[in-house]
């Protein structure tokens, strides 16, 4: 067997980092595509490589001569390759295909050796590597019969997204059996190649084959190897934070804070999120009204404070409505003066919008960072401040202060004419009878009150961006709605709350499912003997590790492993914490199937 790699393109959609290097010569986690490649392919007993090269050739073989490579490297060289596409290149190496069975390759595709692995180790003669297709994915798909055999090639431009479950993406990596190619892939190339140029690709003489009774080849399915293709710089920047070392990987993953769409195994239990809400048929409402919501300006303040307050019974004078919590957050936080009492470990957003010199920190003595509202007047009486930031339930502790509690605090706070703002974005999950302060008697008796509570968390929805702000304090609600945008959010977001009434209910079953699913993976976690179990009224659960294990070292395992993302806390709080997000039944059960096989000691 011999490999044949197309490496004659000139990459410039990577701009700055093909300027003076071909495509293959990228780096990604310090080494190049090339070399990568090459290297996997050299303990694979091949007869050859053909190296296809045409932009920076000389320099390309010039690198490729100085590795340590024992496998012989043959160099074609393209000479036109400004004014053709991959076909030519193709047909440049067409003699050495009919030679030996080939493993041809695109040299822009970085990906793990078990990829390959999936192609020597199949007995078929000829197979198209692909795999799921997924919205990430670009160019070229295909359909399948359940016995792999290829019923058409689809090029990107014709993709019908409608029918998207039933794509698969190819890899651009293939195996051509020598029969294969001779028989019918280089007759075809050659046709079409004189019938229609060489400005075309070499995926469209399979195209052909595909229409034949017998095409001579078949798909080969991926399941769950990893690979990426390169095209422009955010797809390095991806493929560098999927093939990093552990510890780098982690780092650029969690850097990202979110988007993690692009990775299609990834199981993320780090962001938070509502896995009982929307619902199906509020979903296909949404996607009913994308074509006119795409094209269409969203309404400005007036309109969305209207609609926040239809749904939740707050006078519109005393709303807000962001982008996000994160946004009104940045914008109260700018708007208040005075020295902030917090509460830590809590969410930071709040606390890293003002300097160090005015917060007095809290810090429950105790390994569940558990609190009552008497510990919270306790440390805070007497101390200089004008406003308190209260989270409830907190994160990432998930503790929970009952709302019997919290008119306590309310009524302490405004006898001291302390500005408080309640956080409650996770509230509706508790179990707790009362909820919500979102309600207009309680804003007009408390003027020293603003409820803040994040809709992309509660509602599932952290792809719209949605957060409300209420308060009686037409100051600072004024100042608010000034500081932010005029349309601060997007028709999808607007017309998310155009509905929700409609769904009201679901959400109120949806957030019942979610509590009882709390319920269920707490008892379940804490029958891991090296775990302990923080309770929680949020959709999430603090865990301590018992067992001497580093929070971080298992957070990386998790992701090198089993592909879990979690909340490493070890930035937060001394000890070895994480923080799981709670998700469906299957999901929660893959998790603790991970950490059952992590920590195999047994149940409690």
């Amino acid at each position: 067997m011999q490999a044949i790699i197309l490496a004659a393109g000139m990459g410039k959609r990577l701009k700055e980092y093909t300027s003076n290097n071909t495509k293959c010569m990228v780096e990604v986690c310090g080494e190049t595509l090339i070399e990568r490649a090459l290297r996997d392919l050299d303990k694979r007993n091949l007869q050859r490589v053909i190296l296809v090269v045409g932009y920076k050739g000389l320099e390309l073989k010039n690198f490729v001569e100085g590795l340590n490579i024992t496998t012989p490297v043959v160099f074609v060289e393209n000479p036109v390759y400004d004014k053709t596409n991959n076909i030519y290149s193709l047909y440049l190496a067409k003699d050495y295909l009919c030679e030996d069975d080939t493993l041809l390759l695109e040299s822009d595709i970085i990906f793990e050796s078990a990829v390959l692995d999936a192609l020597t180790e199949d007995t078929r003669e000829s197979l198209v590597l692909v795999d799921k297709y997924q919205s990430w994915m670009d160019g070229t798909c295909l359909k399948l019969r359940e016995d792999d055999t290829i019923v058409s090639f689809i090029p990107g431009k014709a993709l019908n997204y409608s029918e998207k479950e039933e794509y698969y993406k190819t890899v651009n990596l293939y195996k051509f059996g020598k029969q294969f190619s001779r028989n019918r892939y280089v007759p075809f190339l050659e046709a079409y190649s004189k019938a229609l140029g060489n400005n075309e690709y070499y995926e469209q003489v399979l195209k052909v084959l595909a229409v034949l009774d017998d095409a001579g080849i078949e798909a080969k399915r991926l399941s769950g190897q990893k690979w990426y293709e390169i095209d422009d710089a955010q797809d390095l920047e991806i493929a560098t934070s999927m093939f990093a070392p552990t510890k780098e990987r982690l780092r650029l993953m969690q850097g990202r804070y979110g988007g993690y769409w692009r990775y299609p195994a990834l199981k993320d239990f780090c962001y938070l999120v509502n896995p009982f809400f929307p619902p199906k048929q509020m979903k296909e409402e949404m996607k009913s009204a994308y074509d006119e919501l795409l094209v269409s300006y969203p309404s400005g303040m007036n309109v969305n404070v209207s609609l926040a307050s239809k749904n939740t019974g707050v006078s519109k004078d005393y709303l807000v409505v962001g982008n996000g919590a994160a946004e009104l957050i940045r914008s109260l936080m700018h708007c208040l003066d005075g020295r902030f009492g917090i509460i830590r470990p809590s969410f930071e957003e709040y606390g890293h919008r003002v300097t160090p010199d005015r917060l007095e920190v809290f810090t429950p003595d105790n390994g569940d960072f558990a609190y009552t509202v008497e510990d919270i007047i306790h440390h805070f009486e007497g101390k200089d401040i004008q406003n308190l930031i209260l989270i409830n339930p907190d994160n990432p502790s998930g503790n929970y202060v009952t709302a019997q509690e919290v008119y306590k605090l309310f009524e302490w706070t405004k006898k001291r004419n302390i500005r408080l703002i309640y956080d409650e974005s996770f509230s509706d999950f508790s179990t707790d009878k009362e909820k919500s302060m979102l309600r207009n008697e309680l804003l007009e008796r408390f003027s020293n009150l603003f409820v803040m509570k994040s809709l992309s968390k509660s509602y599932g929805i952290p792809g719209l961006r949605l957060g409300i702000l209420a308060s009686t304090c037409g100051e600072v609600i004024e100042q608010v709605r000034k500081d932010v945008s005029i349309w601060n959010i997007n028709s999808f977001a607007e017309h998310f709350m155009q509905i929700f009434g409609k769904y009201e209910n679901s959400y109120k079953e949806g957030c019942v499912k979610l509590a009882l699913e709390r319920e269920w993976f707490a008892e379940e976690l804490g029958q891991i003997s090296a775990v302990r179990v923080i309770p929680s009224q949020a959709n999430y659960i603090t865990v301590e590790l018992c067992d001497g294990s580093s929070s971080t070292e298992i957070t990386e395992r998790l992701l090198e492993e089993y592909d879990i993302l979690v909340k490493d806390l070890s930035a937060k709080v001394a000890g070895s914490y994480l923080r799981i997000a709670v998700r469906d039944r299957h999901d929660n059960e893959e998790l603790l199937k991970a950490l059952r096989q992590i920590f195999p000691e047994g149940r409690k």
